[in-house]
C-alpha cells in the first residue's frame, strides 16, 4: 500500500485537472461527463488504481464496474490488470449490467417465488418457460424483484462493494436505474458514473433523458466534466465544438484548448449515388496505396441501413479488390470474444505471420496468467498447431486444403476445455449463449469462404484489422478510426427528432481522429426493396454540413 498523497497515475500518464480530482475522490460519487476520446475508460482505470494501492478500497472490498457491452467490460478489466498487477485486480469485478443481474439471480434465486422461481440449472433463451427459462430481457427485472424482497441479498452486494464504476452511463435505461438504486442508493458506497449526454443515441432502448442531473440528486453525486479529447486532430475538434454548442452550452470547450491546423475536413456534393459510389471507392484506394493507410483505419458511417445507402460504394469496392465489412451483418458477431477466439486460432494454423493475432491468441487465453502458465499454454498451442498443421499438408496434396477447417476448430475448442471458453465472457455462463456465439462464427465464415474461397483471405475479411468498415453511427460508438466518411448527410436521412439526430452526427463526427468527409447526393436511386420513406429526390442537411464549413480544407 502507498499513502494518498504518494500516489500518482499509473504509467506515468499526465491527467487533466477534473480527471485527475475524479481518481483520487475518497468520499463523494461523482457524475463525470466527457466528451469523445476524452479517455473515460483510462480514467476509471486510474481510479481503480487508487482505490485499490491507496488502500482507500479496504480489504476485503472489492470494485464493481457495470458496462454496457462486454467488449467495453473486458477491455476496463484488462486496463486495470495492467495499472495495478494481478494480486490488487482480482478485487475488481467487471460486467455487463445483464452479467451483474444473473449473479444476483444465481446467488439469491430462491427468493423468486410463484411463476418466477426457478430451477437450480435454469437456462436463459426464449421463449420463456416457467421454473425452467427466462429470457435474456427478464434477468435485470428478476434481480430488481430479488433486491427488492431480501434484505439479505442486499446486505450482502453492499458489504461485497466500496465502490461502483458505472460506464457509459447515458444509454443507462429505466430499469438498470432502478437496479442501481434499489442496490446501492442510501449507503456510503462510492458510485461513479461516467458517460457522455452528447452520445446518447439509445433512446429507443429507453435511455432516461437528464439522467445525469436524475443520479446526482439521488446520490449527492459531484458533477465534473474532462473536456480533452486524446483523439481528434485540431480542426476536428473545432467543429466539434460547434456542435457542442448546440447540444450542451456549458461543455464548450475553451478556445486554447483548440489551436492548430491539424486535421482534414471535407464536404462533398454529387449528382447521383452511383457517381459518389465510384469517386468514394477511388478516394479509399487512394488512401490504401498512396498513404499506406491500414484498411482498418477506414470507416464509412451511416445514419441507418447500410445495406440500402451504401450498396454502390460495396459494389464499387468489391470491383477495385478492396476488403471491406459491411457491420449490419458482422458487428455482433465478430464483437464476441469467443468469435474473435476461434478466428485467431484459425488465422494462426492456416496463414502465415500471424503475430497479431497470435498475440490476441495468447491474451484471451491467459490475459493475467503468471509466466509459467503462460508458458505451458503456449507450448500445448504450439503443438497443437503443428499436428494440425501436417494434416493441412496432407489435405493441400488431394486440393482439400481448407476442408478440414471446422474439424479443427472443434479440436482446439475440446483442447481449451469449457471453463476457459465461459470465462470469456460473463454472458457465456449461459451454455446456450456460447453455443449460439460460436454455430454463429460457423456460419459466418462459410458466407465468407462463398465471396473469397481462400481461408486466410476469408479469415482476414472477419477480422476488425484487415477491412475497411462500413457500418451504421449507432454499432460505431465507442471505436476510433484515422479517416471517417460519412455517406449521406441529408434531410431524406436524418428525418428523426432533431436533438436525437444532432447527438447521433455528433457521435459519428467524432469517430475521426484525422479527416472526417461529409457526402451528399442530389438522387439516390430506389433500392430493389422499395423500402417505406425512400425519396430519390435528397437535399442537403444544411445544419449539419454548415458546423464543417468553417473548417473545410482544401484538396
Amino acid at each position: 500500500m502507498i499513502a494518498v498523497d504518494a500516489w500518482q497515475p499509473a504509467d506515468g500518464l499526465t491527467l487533466e485537472p477534473n480527471a485527475l480530482r475524479a481518481a483520487k475522490e475518497q468520499v463523494s460519487c461523482l457524475a463525470l461527463t466527457a466528451g469523445p476520446g476524452a479517455g473515460k475508460t483510462e480514467m476509471l482505470a486510474q481510479r481503480a488504481d487508487f482505490l485499490l494501492r491507496t488502500g482507500t478500497c479496504r480489504f476485503p472490498r472489492r470494485i464493481l464496474a457495470i458496462s454496457f457491452k462486454v467488449d467495453a467490460s473486458r477491455n476496463l478489466k484488462e486496463r486495470v490488470y495492467r495499472r495495478c498487477g494481478s494480486d490488487l485486480a482480482s478485487r475488481f469485478d467487471s460486467y455487463t449490467f445483464h452479467a451483474f443481474a444473473k449473479r444476483i439471480i444465481d446467488r439469491f434465486r430462491p427468493v423468486l417465488t410463484g411463476n418466477d422461481a426457478l430451477e437450480a440449472g435454469y437456462t436463459i433463451g426464449s421463449p420463456r418457460v416457467t421454473y425452467k427459462q427466462i429470457t435474456f430481457e427478464d434477468l435485470v427485472p428478476f434481480a430488481i424483484q430479488i433486491l427488492k424482497k431480501s434484505k439479505v441479498a442486499r446486505s450482502a452486494i453492499r458489504q461485497t462493494y466500496s465502490d461502483v464504476f458505472l460506464d457509459e452511463f447515458q444509454d443507462c435505461t429505466d430499469k438498470q436505474y432502478e437496479l442501481v438504486k434499489i442496490a446501492f442508493r442510501g449507503t456510503s458506497i462510492r458510485l461513479t458514473a461516467v458517460g457522455d449526454v452528447k452520445q446518447k443515441i439509445m433512446a429507443w432502448a429507453g435511455a432516461l433523458d437528464g439522467i445525469f442531473q436524475t443520479f446526482a440528486v439521488d446520490f449527492a453525486a459531484v458533477p465534473l466534466n474532462m473536456y480533452r479529447n486524446f483523439r481528434s486532430k485540431a480542426r476536428l475538434l473545432r467543429m466539434q465544438n460547434e456542435i457542442i454548442r448546440v447540444l450542451d452550452p456549458a461543455s464548450v470547450m475553451p478556445a486554447d484548448q483548440l489551436g492548430g491546423e491539424d486535421g482534414e475536413i471535407y464536404a462533398w456534393g454529387f449528382e447521383d449515388s452511383r457517381k459518389e459510389a465510384d469517386y468514394l471507392a477511388g478516394l479509399i484506394a487512394g488512401w490504401i496505396n498512396t498513404e499506406q493507410l491500414p484498411l482498418s483505419e477506414i470507416a464509412v458511417l451511416l445514419s441507418k441501413q447500410p445495406d440500402l445507402y451504401a450498396d454502390h460504394l460495396m459494389a464499387a469496392l468489391e470491383a477495385r479488390s478492396i476488403p471491406f465489412r459491411n457491420e449490419q451483418q458482422m458487428q455482433d458477431i465478430t464483437m464476441e470474444p469467443a468469435a474473435r477466439l476461434l478466428v485467431d486460432y484459425l488465422s494462426c494454423l492456416y496463414g502465415h505471420r500471424q503475430p497479431k493475432a497470435w498475440v490476441r491468441l495468447m491474451n484471451q487465453l491467459v490475459p493475467f496468467a503468471d509466466d509459467e502458465v503462460q508458458s505451458t499454454t503456449r507450448k500445448d498451442l504450439d503443438h497443437l498447431i503443428k499436428k494440425q498443421r501436417k494434416a493441412v499438408a496432407v489435405s493441400t496434396l488431394f486440393d482439400e486444403s481448407f476442408a478440414g477447417w471446422w474439424d479443427f476448430a472443434k479440436n482446439f475448442m475440446n483442447q481449451v476445455g469449457l471453463e476457459t471458453l465461459v470465462a470469456l465472457s460473463p454472458d457465456y455462463e449461459s451454455y446456450e449463449r456460447l453455443e449460439e456465439v460460436v454455430q454463429e462464427t460457423k456460419v459466418r465464415i462459410e458466407e465468407l469462404l462463398k465471396l473469397e474461397p481462400d481461408l486466410p483471405k476469408a479469415l482476414q475479411r472477419f477480422s476488425d484489422d484487415q477491412a475497411v468498415r462500413i457500418l451504421t453511427i449507432h454499432k460505431s460508438k465507442g471505436l476510433e478510426f484515422d479517416s471517417v466518411i460519412i455517406l449521406g448527410v441529408e434531410n431524406q436521412t436524418y428525418w428523426g427528432k432533431a436533438d436525437e439526430e444532432r447527438c447521433a452526427f455528433f457521435v459519428g463526427v467524432s469517430r475521426a481522429k484525422r479527416r472526417l468527409v461529409l457526402t451528399v447526393a442530389a438522387h439516390r436511386e430506389m433500392p430493389p426493396s422499395k423500402p417505406n420513406r425512400w425519396s430519390e429526390k435528397r437535399t442537403q442537411h444544411a445544419e449539419f454540413i454548415g458546423y464543417a464549413m468553417p473548417f473545410l480544407s482544401q484538396m
